[in-house]
């Protein structure tokens, strides 16, 4: 059990809901395990308070960190002095940290995490034609990762077409071309169909795209990581699709966070 004190440091991890967040659950064993006096602990804030929360939150002197899930990932961004090319080409953030100035300098960890965890389960996403649905804060930065881990094309698509012209116009230079987007997916010649929408948090949920028309063989990756075993994973695994969880994506993100909080090296 955390052992929380007069010169704990703490961290906060921003959603609505969040009651699905994992990382307390991983990252607070990584202060432990590195013998740091801090914790993560979970924020549940709407919408319409987040900008009273966040700034209220980062006048807390013994706070160093915000950590930020949905829906918050684009509009966090607001509340950053630095952003970081990752943060600019996403449009969103995950991450933030107080530097010594007082600043507050924002990064997104999605898009590497999700590469990584794919990569680590044998999934090489170089010259794979990418199915991306959903636009938000999480889809854009994987959108991002996808392209510089060299996919062969990456479809896009939401039904919110501003969305899909700011990204389609961030990705410029990394798509040369290889960038589609649209408000229905592409599944017929994808290699992976990836949901980065929150469909699936509820039980009642829609499905986000029917893996049953994908062709065999082709990957269906969810980045949602309670539950773990989401509608859509469900179905695919029924259609005979090889799956991939969401928990892989945090799981790769975990020495990203202990390098930008700068938390220190194991002993």
């Amino acid at each position: 059990m955390t052992r929380i004190t007069g010169s704990t440091r703490l961290y906060a991890v921003l959603g609505d809901p969040v009651t699905q967040v994992q990382a307390p659950a991983m990252l607070n064993p990584v202060f432990a395990g590195l013998g740091l006096d801090a914790v993560l602990v979970p924020v549940h804030v709407e919408a319409a308070d987040l900008a009273g929360v966040v700034t209220g939150l980062q006048r807390i002197g013994n706070l160093d960190g915000l950590l930020v899930t949905v829906p918050h990932k684009i509009e966090a961004c607001a509340f950053a002095d630095v952003l970081s090319p990752a943060v600019q080409a996403a449009g969103s953030t995950n991450a933030m940290r107080r530097e010594p100035d007082g600043r507050w300098t924002a990064e997104n960890f999605d898009g590497t995490g999700f590469v990584r965890g794919m990569a680590a389960a044998g999934h090489d996403l170089a010259g794979r034609r990418v199915t991306l649905v959903g636009a938000g804060g999480a889809g854009s930065a994987i959108a991002a990762a996808v392209l510089d881990a060299g996919a062969a094309r990456l479809q896009v698509c939401d039904p919110d077409e501003e969305k899909l012209s700011d990204l389609l116009d961030r990705l410029a230079a990394r798509g040369r071309g290889r960038v589609a987007v649209g408000p229905a997916p592409e599944l017929e010649r994808a290699d992976v169909a990836v949901n980065a929408t929150p469909l699936g948090l509820r039980a009642d949920d829609p499905l986000p795209f029917d893996p049953a028309s994908l062709p065999a063989g082709a990957v269906v990756a969810d980045i949602i990581m309670q539950p773990r075993e989401t509608p859509l994973l469900r179905a695919a695994t029924a259609a005979g699709r090889p799956v991939h969880h969401g928990a892989h994506m945090l799981s790769h993100q975990l020495d990203l966070y202990r390098e930008f909080f700068r938390l220190g090296e194991f002993e």
